[in-house]
């Protein structure tokens, strides 16, 4: 069966037999993700590559392979095996077993190992923690694929001491910028990149840029950053139904493997979606949902936010910058595309434009630091850990908001389309096209 997965085998040449290699080489709308040059490809390596369904990890594998074919890697020592074939650990064992006597026979003493949607048998972990301690992988890279259930089932957690040189790497949906760099890659390259938000007024030097930017911003609003509504979104300019439909098996398929009731999560949804972006309390949504405890949400919730669809923003004490869990929170989709698709599937309207475009801003700021809000008579929409805070003002004339308390001594406005140097105001959409995460 290995054989199947693994065409290159047969020579280097034989990866453009790969169906998902040939799809991405033949797409008129294609990236190369940035994980690519994260993953250590040096042994021993145990690495795990996390993130929703559908965001491109399979895509990533393929190019890492094709990438080490490039490199002069014996295409031999580079095994691929898709798990969710697999039904428990059992299985995971004798399709290795099966693999590590090929590359004897092959004379092949180190390979890499691109373990796809490792979660999917059953105890995986105890296959990998077993070869481990047995030394079976001592030459080996792997690299393997999952979703955050990983880490709500707490199987990464049993690898202390055996990752080597491996890292944790999370893909996320594509951030604006990665937007900008896949639908105008000539305007991506005069855009400066800023990697903390102190340099935001390198930001200023877009203005000349502004009304092209914000044109694809109101594009990325509609399609997110999922790669196959990008691609429709930009090829055919809406994205197509059967898009919706792949990614709401992904999320019912993921409730029903993990023992959650879709029409809970539906509930749950809806009330979120209702309130967005505005600060709730589980007991809140507990009492409109009808459902038993205030611990049932949370445990929904919980569920969403490591399955990479919700972001809780905590309040913070402007004195300490340290979360209040009392008060009650600000919940966000992590993504636009997750707007459109949620509503649907709840069968209501979508969230104005303002609320989506404070829900872009938080998720994005939330790759690279711990946010939080603050409110107290007035608000700040998204507080960092470092005391900078930002509040969203997308409509015609806005003010930039004067506020200081506690550490928060600086708090940049993002506007839809004014300026301002003191205090500072920026458009949103120049702010995330050089913001790097």
């Amino acid at each position: 069966m290995i054989e199947q997965f693994n065409p290159w085998w047969k020579g280097k040449e034989f990866i453009e037999e790969d169906e998902d290699y040939s799809k991405w080489k033949e797409s008129g709308i294609k990236w190369i993700p940035e994980a690519i040059e994260k993953i250590s490809l040096e042994p021993f390596s145990l690495n795990f590559v996390f993130g929703p369904r559908q965001v491109g990890k399979t895509t990533l594998l393929k190019l890492i392979i094709k990438k080490l074919l490039d490199s002069g890697v014996d295409p031999k020592a580079i095994f691929y095996m898709r798990c969710d074939y697999l039904s428990d650990y059992k299985e995971l064992m004798e399709v290795l077993d099966e693999y590590m006597e090929f590359r004897k026979i092959e004379g092949i003493e180190s390979s890499y190992f691109l373990l796809d949607e490792i979660t999917f048998p059953k105890e995986w972990f105890r296959a990998i923690k077993l070869y481990i301690d047995m030394g079976k992988f001592k030459r080996d890279v792997l690299i393997l694929t999952g979703s955050l259930s990983m880490y709500l089932k707490g199987e990464v957690e049993t690898f202390p001491g055996r990752r080597g040189r491996g890292k944790d790497i999370v893909m996320y949906p594509l951030s604006f910028r990665e937007f900008v760099k896949v639908a105008a890659p000539e305007l991506y390259s005069r855009i400066p990149k800023i990697k903390d938000v102190v340099e935001i007024e390198k930001c200023l030097k877009l203005r000349p840029w502004k009304e092209e930017l914000y044109d694809l911003f109101i594009l990325y609003l509609r399609s997110g950053g999922f790669p196959r509504a990008v691609k429709d979104i930009l090829e055919k300019g809406k994205v197509r139904e059967e898009t919706y439909d792949t990614y709401l098996s992904w999320i019912r398929g993921d409730l029903i493997r993990l023992g959650k009731s879709e029409g809970i999560a539906k509930r749950i949804i809806k009330a979120i979606l209702e309130r967005v972006p505005s600060p709730v309390g589980w007991n809140t949504i507990a009492k409109e949902v009808e459902v038993g405890s205030h611990k049932t949400v949370f445990s929904y919730v919980e569920f969403f936010e490591k399955s990479f669809v919700l972001k809780v923003l905590q309040h913070f004490d402007p004195n300490t910058l340290e979360p209040d869990f009392k008060k009650e929170k600000k919940i966000h989709f992590i993504d636009p595309f997750l707007y459109h698709l949620f509503s649907r599937w709840c069968l209501i309207e979508k969230p104005s434009e303002d609320k989506m475009v404070e829900s872009v801003v938080a998720s994005h700021l939330a790759r690279k630091y711990d946010v939080g809000y603050w409110r107290n008579g007035s608000e700040i929409d998204v507080v960092t850990k470092n005391g900078i805070g930002f509040e969203v003002k997308w409509r015609k004339n806005a003010k930039p908001l004067r506020v200081r308390v506690g550490k928060i001594k600086n708090v940049v406005t993002l506007s839809k389309d004014d300026f301002s140097t003191d205090p500072l105001m920026i458009p949103v959409y120049l702010f995330l096209a050089c913001f790097d995460v």
